[in-house]
C-alpha cells in the first residue's frame, strides 16, 4: 500500500530522489512518478535495488560503530526520508540517547521528516549540503548539536549528486574543519563502473528523470577522504565494510564504495 505524501502545490509528476529510494527500500512514501522511474532504472540494472539496500545496511553498521565509539550526535547530509533504518531508529535500536539532524535539499522531504522524527532529539532542515557553514549554524543545528563535542557526519549516496565544479572533496573538507577532533565521517559514493552492463543507461535515466549523477573513480572518492584517519577496513565496496557475519549479503556487480574516517 502506498500513499501520496505530497502537500498541495507540489507536482506529483516530478520524481524525487528520496522517494525513489524509499520505493527501493520497500517504504510507502512514494507516488507513481517515483515508482515509474524506479522500475525503468531496475529494468536496465536489476542490481540497483540491492545496491540501495546495501547503502541502508551500511548506515546501520556505521551508526552502530559510531555509537560504540561514544558518538551521540549525528548530521545526516542528503538524508532522504527518515523511514526504516534511519539514524535515529538505529540509535533507538541499540539503546542510545542520540541527537540527529536530518538535512535534505528537497523542502518536501525535510517537511515530511519533521513528521517522522522525535522532536526532542531529532530535527529536519531543508538546506544545501554544499554550504557547511549554513547547515551547521542553522537554528536546528544549534538546538541539537554541540560542535565542541565529536559529531558524526553521514554522507550516504549523496556526494555523487555534487557536480565536479562544486568541488565535493572541498565540501567534505569544509565539514571536517567545522567539527571537533574525534568527529567522524561515514561516506558512500557510486563508483564509475562502465564495465558493468546497464551502468551507463541507469546513470542516464537517473540524470534525466531524477537528478544528475556523477560516477567517480576510486581515486576521486579517496580524495574526498583526505585529512580523515580511515577506520579499518578503509575504502571498500559498500557491503564489505564490517559486514555482519550472520547476514547473507546478496551479491551485486555494482556496489559503490564506503568508508568511515575519524578527524585526528
Amino acid at each position: 500500500m502506498t500513499r501520496d505524501p505530497l502537500p498541495p502545490g507540489i507536482d506529483p509528476g516530478r520524481p524525487s530522489i528520496a522517494r525513489v529510494y524509499d520505493f527501493f527500500l520497500g517504504g510507502t512514501h512514494h507516488v507513481e512518478a517515483d515508482r515509474e522511474v524506479a522500475r525503468r532504472i531496475a529494468d536496465v540494472m536489476p542490481d540497483f535495488p540491492t545496491v540501495v539496500r546495501h547503502n541502508r545496511a551500511f548506515v546501520r553498521r556505521a551508526v552502530r560503530y559510531l555509537l560504540d565509539e561514544g558518538v551521540r550526535q549525528f548530521v545526516d547530509l542528503g538524508s532522504g526520508l527518515a523511514t526504516a533504518g534511519a539514524v535515529h531508529l538505529v540509535a533507538q535500536e541499540f539503546g542510545a540517547d542520540a541527537r540527529v539532524l536530518y538535512v535534505d535539499s528537497d523542502p518536501t522531504v525535510a517537511a515530511d521528516n519533521r513528521s517522522l522524527v522525535p522532536a526532542a532529539t531529532a530535527g529536519s532542515v531543508a538546506a544545501d549540503l554544499r554550504d557547511p557553514a549554513s547547515v551547521l549554524d542553522c537554528a536546528e543545528a544549534r538546538r541539537l548539536l554541540d560542535l565542541d563535542r565529536p559529531t558524526a557526519l553521514l554522507m550516504i549516496a549523496v556526494l555523487h549528486f555534487v557536480p565536479h565544479r562544486d568541488d565535493p572533496a572541498g565540501v567534505v573538507a569544509g565539514y571536517r574543519e567545522a567539527v571537533a577532533s574525534g568527529s567522524f565521517v561515514a561516506l558512500t559514493h557510486a563508483e564509475d563502473a562502465s564495465r558493468v552492463p546497464g551502468t551507463f543507461e541507469a546513470a542516464r535515466l537517473y540524470s534525466q528523470d531524477v537528478a544528475q549523477i556523477h560516477l567517480r573513480s576510486r581515486t576521486e572518492i579517496a580524495d574526498m577522504l583526505r585529512g580523515w584517519e580511515l577506520v579499518a577496513p578503509g575504502l571498500v565496496a559498500t557491503p564489505a565494510w564490517r559486514p555482519d557475519p550472520e547476514v547473507v549479503t546478496p551479491p551485486t556487480r555494482l556496489n559503490g564504495l564506503a568508508a568511515v574516517g575519524r578527524k585526528p
